[in-house]
């Protein structure tokens, strides 16, 4: 079915409220989906809000949270998503750190007791529309084990970068550190389609091309051991240093059973102009053109920054059981 955002976003806004959400919560929360999935990322866009009204409606998130931020040092930003979605408190954050980040050069923001980050390609991407560089991290629940281990400790774990350039739009990374996305499995579940080999594996440690059987094992880290460690630094960075809960103290993101999730997500702003000087931007521009000078390169962010582009006037098709399941709780 073909949507508009606008649509999407009244859709959405629809089924939460129905399930006890706040207008305002509502609206953040339609806004990240829809741009999810307007930048090709369907796995963090509306098949996410059966789940989520489902969790609204039991309480495991609370639907009328308001973020609170404290300042307890010059370039640090704490804040508390109150068990609530993590898109308020991540609006907050984009609210307030650009200002101690310019004042400061550097800022960090961390939030606790938070629910899913989704797409945090688009996070970073809204401190690069304000002349910022940032980094992002975020923990969620355990599907990833250590390397060698047979047991989930970690979550996927996601990093993004985004940094602005002069004359352009933003270079955007944003990856998870398992192979691929927890969301692409949950995905390729609901639609009834298997998976690759190497994506994941079923409770016993085995490969597996059954979603199903992926989802109650765990997950394949990117790059082998490289990309274990680097998830459990992600862990320490967006739960150990913010008082979130751990990937395995959390209950998951799929179902409306258990407390909270709690988890935690870190933003670090930087200004470029305080690092680099005045020209720093145009320097930053020179690296983008010599990467997309090479034939078969592709500059990060690029692919999803133009589809967002073509679904702001062409809308977006979403699968008619998904759209049917949304209309169903609003």
């Amino acid at each position: 079915m073909k949507l508009t955002l606008a649509e999407a976003e009244m859709l959405i806004v629809g089924a939460l409220v129905r399930s006890g959400v706040n207008d305002t919560n509502a609206r953040s929360v339609a806004r990240a989906l829809v741009a999810a999935e307007a930048a090709g990322q369907g796995g963090h866009g509306l098949r996410r809000v059966e789940a989520y009204s489902a969790q609204a409606r039991a309480g495991k998130v609370d639907g009328g949270a308001e973020p609170r931020a404290q300042r307890p040092r010059p370039g640090v930003l704490v804040i508390d998503a109150m068990n609530g979605y993590a898109y308020p408190a991540l609006d907050l954050a984009v609210e307030m750190l650009p200002a101690i980040a310019r004042e400061q050069g550097i800022a960090i923001a961390t939030i606790h007791r938070s629910h899913h980050a989704g797409v945090m390609g688009l996070t970073v991407a809204r401190f690069a529309e304000q002349g910022l560089a940032a980094m992002m991290f975020a923990n969620a629940p355990a599907s990833m084990a250590p390397w060698g281990g047979n047991k989930a400790l970690y979550g996927t774990n996601p990093i993004a970068f985004a940094v602005p350039i002069e004359n352009g739009d933003p270079v955007i990374v944003d990856l998870a550190l398992s192979k691929v996305a927890r969301g692409k499995i949950m995905a390729a579940r609901q639609k009834g389609e298997a998976i690759p080999d190497d994506w994941a594996f079923d409770a016993d440690g085995q490969p597996t091309t059954d979603a199903n059987l992926a989802m109650d094992g765990f997950m394949a880290p990117l790059g082998g051991a490289k990309g274990a460690a680097l998830a459990m630094m992600v862990e320490i960075l967006s739960a150990g240093l913010t008082g979130a809960n751990y990937a395995f103290e959390a209950s998951s993101l799929f179902d409306d059973r258990g407390p909270p999730v709690a988890l935690g997500q870190t933003i670090i702003a930087i200004d470029p102009v305080a690092t680099g000087g005045p020209g720093v931007l145009s320097r930053l521009a020179l690296l983008a053109e010599e990467i997309g000078a090479q034939d078969g390169t592709r500059i990060p962010g690029r692919c999803g920054q133009d589809l967002s582009r073509s679904a702001a006037v062409a809308g977006i098709t979403i699968e008619d059981e998904v759209v049917a399941a949304i209309r169903a709780i609003a």
